[in-house]
């Protein structure tokens, strides 16, 4: 009863209104109603921080073997993804320090211990929350479909909901036993919150098990008109039903269902080997064999190799904490590539944190030359400096502190640069298969053509940056027109002493559009989307 009391304060739980069911596979238990107040209560109590919660003495928490450890993690993890709890500190396979502390809140709310992660573990935890919230939108039609209850469905408990969501997905995306999956959630929810939980969570799950196995799980049909048709393919791929619309109206349907396949299928990862270091790509592949990490090298730059799994032995290996590898995209790379930073140029980096492009702009000016890196957030150019100690560039980078819209050249608070790297907030519309919660928060349920361009407009831009005869370079990471060539062909009118230098000759022709510009494509180059325009200054 302790760890229920404790849960019941964090979240708001009920505690005392379930007891023990027997019932058919098909008959679920009675859900307590919880009233509104006390839902948002729990999203609020749900996202306050480890430290606000847990800042007290504790005693050793007792250990729980028979619990799946990677279950435990997924469904905390998830649940404070869900009500704001530091999405990017627990998704980042990079970060520093955060795991133990992560431990230590998922123990503190479970109220006990479970053995400690290795790497099949980890494998698994990266998997599922990720799988999760991609398939979330189609998982939460599964699950109410087999509660015929939208209202006991919306006020679920949130880890209750989490576990549930956990089994749909094994069940349904992984190749794993499905009664195994049934009995490990079912554990998870009997420690976690109580035997009637449990109870409920069996039912459910040996329902799906048995329309799976007979091909009889619930699908929209895919009819009526524009509006219910994008609304049903929403569902079935667990997109929003306004980025539906907008694609089917855009590439049309084939290229639309394309497109969310690929963003609902398992993302591979590049690694840029840091040749600064003298570590060179043919090194990282030897490393990576070692390790035995299967890998590819990458067919448009020199420096990448792609890695499908084994993300996480790199990092136990120590190769990103020693700064001989980083994790950064091939179309974030491409890029660059587009910049083409040469030795003894001065180059501003506008919007510059985390810093990916930044370490690879000063990889590529050979100890000669410089990059000033701005950025609002100044925390994160703390990570940015020191990322750039750690490859060993840091002596060509300067950060600046400062809101782009604010700073001025005549106020002589910059000198005019050869390039000027503006990557440009924006959606996020090109790495879905990597950032899918993100993205859907910053766009909200209701994305249009306005709200994309507001993404990208929010920063004016101070053209004076640039010096006569300098290029700037404006980039995204969206694959929408409106936050893409629009914005250059506005811009182009504002400032006409500006006109577009093709990148033809900075990147492979399966990257340059009719216009002149950069564009990845998910569906055409098999990597995240992306988009960048050279403009020279005249």
């Amino acid at each position: 009863m302790e760890r229920i009391a404790h849960l019941s304060a964090v979240f708001s739980f009920p505690t005392s209104k379930h007891r023990p069911l027997s019932f058919s596979p098909f008959s679920l238990p009675p859900i307590s109603y919880i009233s509104e107040r006390e839902v948002a209560n729990k999203k609020s109590r749900s996202s306050r921080t480890d430290s606000d919660d847990f800042n007290i003495a504790t005693k050793t928490l007792k250990l729980n073997p028979e619990i799946s450890p990677h279950r435990a993690v997924s469904a905390v993890r998830l649940m404070r993804i869900e009500f704001g709890g530091a999405f990017s500190d627990l998704l980042n396979e990079q970060c520093k320090g955060s795991d133990d502390n992560e431990m230590r809140y998922i123990e503190r709310t479970l109220g006990f211990r479970t053995r400690d992660l290795d790497n099949r573990d980890r494998r698994l935890v990266t998997e599922i929350v990720g799988g999760t919230i991609r398939w979330k939108r189609y998982l939460d039609y599964l699950i109410l479909s087999l509660f015929h209850d939208e209202k006991i469905f919306r006020n679920m408990e949130p880890l209750l909901l989490q576990i549930l969501r956990i089994g749909f997905y094994e069940i349904v995306h992984l190749q794993m036993p499905p009664y195994a999956v049934v009995d490990e959630n079912v554990k998870l929810a009997n420690a976690a919150l109580r035997r009637g939980a449990g109870n409920m969570v069996n039912a459910v799950l040996r329902k799906l098990v048995i329309l799976k196995k007979n091909q009889s799980l619930p699908t929209p049909k895919v009819d009526g008109d524009e509006r219910q048709k994008a609304r049903a393919l929403a569902t079935i791929h667990s997109h929003p039903v306004w980025m539906v619309r907008r694609w089917i109206n855009l590439l049309g349907v084939e290229e639309a269902v394309k497109l969310m396949k690929w963003n609902n299928s398992e993302p591979f990862f590049s690694l840029r080997a840091n040749t600064v270091k003298g570590f060179t790509r043919a090194d990282l592949s030897r490393e990576l064999e070692i390790l035995k990490v299967p890998h590819e090298l990458s067919r448009n730059l020199n420096d990448f190799v792609r890695i499908k799994t084994g993300l996480q032995v790199v990092k136990q290996a120590g190769f990103l904490e020693k700064g001989l590898c980083s994790v950064q995209d091939e179309s974030a790379g491409l890029v660059v590539e587009v910049v083409d930073p040469k030795p003894g140029e001065r180059i501003i980096d506008c919007c510059a944190a985390p810093g990916g492009k930044t370490l690879f702009m000063a990889s590529r000016l050979k100890g000669r030359g410089s990059i000033s890196a701005i950025d609002i957030n100044e925390g994160r150019l703390r990570i940015l400096k020191e990322a750039a100690e750690l490859h060993a560039v840091d002596d060509l980078i300067t950060t600046v502190h400062a809101d782009l819209r604010l700073l001025a050249v005549e106020n002589g608070n910059m000198m005019a640069a050869d390039k000027v790297l503006l990557d440009a907030p924006c959606s996020g519309l090109g790495v879905l298969s990597k950032s899918r919660f993100t993205v859907e928060k910053e766009t909200g349920r209701h994305g249009t053509a306005k709200q994309l361009a507001g993404f990208t407009s929010r920063f004016s831009f101070d053209n004076s940056l640039v010096k006569p005869g300098g290029v700037l370079i404006y980039s995204t990471c969206s694959i929408d027109p409106v936050e893409n060539q629009q914005r250059i062909a506005a811009f182009l009118m504002r400032h006409q002493e500006f006109k577009i230098d093709p990148v033809d000759g900075y990147v492979p022709s399966d990257f340059v559009t009719g216009d002149g510009f950069y564009r990845s494509d998910p569906i055409k180059n098999s990597l995240d989307g992306g988009f960048a325009a050279r403009l020279v200054r005249l």
